[in-house]
């Protein structure tokens, strides 16, 4: 089992850098910040850019792997996108993963446009990840495409190592074959339900979809990344350390690899202590190697 904590990128750099050194220093295998122009949860709050955040995180660390919770295609296109990833993997040392998703209702309207349906919505997405993983491995990159093109695209200098992996959310059962097709591993907040029982009873049946995607597209459920974010809308699971050690054990019963808290705040969402998350870390974290 792995352990991330995501770090909203609502603070000042000054106030920001100690978290990112302090994650890295309490042993998680993996640091996140959210990708939004606007994050619904905090309409109000400050917010600061996503790959100046990495980049600055990658600076004042050395081991801890560094993603986008999740990247999505309401604000980005795969061709200047596919340059700040080249960038951040540099800086990084190849330490950055790359969190995919379709993307939030705030974000989606904030430029303009007309609304999209569901479909339209995943089809989006659909395009923008196939067109980034091909700017992520090749150069003279063309293609056109109903929401995004590219024209000779130059993608040198191309990645450190091989392809920037992708940790894709999904949910719907297109996306969870894409995830499978072009993904290195998975994300998924679950679906809404009535309780807490309800989130994981959810979470299996998505697992047991999840591989019937990865048969269907590579005949394999092996080395395949499963991470979960372990505080669904109305649960922390940093609340307590026994409900940190709960949620891992239920996590792993179902086959997730990676778990994924976030940084507690004096204030809803994700309101906690870091006394918990400091005793979760030396305590409950080191048992699950």
């Amino acid at each position: 089992m792995r352990f991330g904590i995501t770090i909203l990128p609502e603070y000042p750099w000054a106030q920001a850098a100690p978290l990112w050194r302090r994650a890295e220093e309490l042993g998680f295998d993996h640091a996140w910040t959210y990708d939004h122009l606007v994050w619904g949860g905090l309409p109000d709050s400050p917010w600061f850019g996503t790959t100046p955040t990495l980049t600055a995180a990658a600076t004042v660390t050395s081991r801890i792997r560094l993603g986008t919770f999740v990247t999505s295609p309401n604000y980005r296109h795969p061709v200047t996108f596919m340059r700040d990833l080249l960038a951040l993997d540099d800086i990084s040392g190849g330490r950055f993963v790359c969190g995919i998703g379709a993307g939030g209702d705030v974000d989606a309207r904030l430029l303009g446009g007309p609304d999209l349906t569901p479909r339209q919505r995943y089809e989006r997405f659909e395009e923008f990840t196939e067109l980034l993983d091909r700017l992520l491995r090749e150069d003279h990159v063309s293609s056109e495409g109903h929401y995004f093109s590219a024209r000779d695209a130059r993608t040198l200098p191309g990645p450190v190592r091989t392809r920037i992996p992708f940790v894709m959310a999904a949910n719907g059962p297109r996306a969870l074959r894409l995830a499978a097709r072009i993904g290195q591993g998975w994300v998924t907040y679950g679906k809404p339900g009535d309780s807490y029982d309800a989130w994981w009873a959810s979470l299996r049946d998505l697992s047991r979809r999840l591989d019937d995607a990865l048969e269907q597209e590579r005949g394999s459920v092996e080395t395949f990344e499963r991470h979960l974010n372990l505080d669904p809308q109305g649960f922390y699971s940093l609340e307590s350390v026994g409900r940190f050690e709960d949620a891992v054990g239920r996590a792993a019963e179902i086959g997730f690899t990676d778990l994924i808290t976030h940084w507690p705040r004096p204030t809803d969402p994700y309101r906690g202590s870091l006394d918990v998350l400091e005793q979760v870390a030396a305590e409950v974290m080191p048992r699950w190697p």
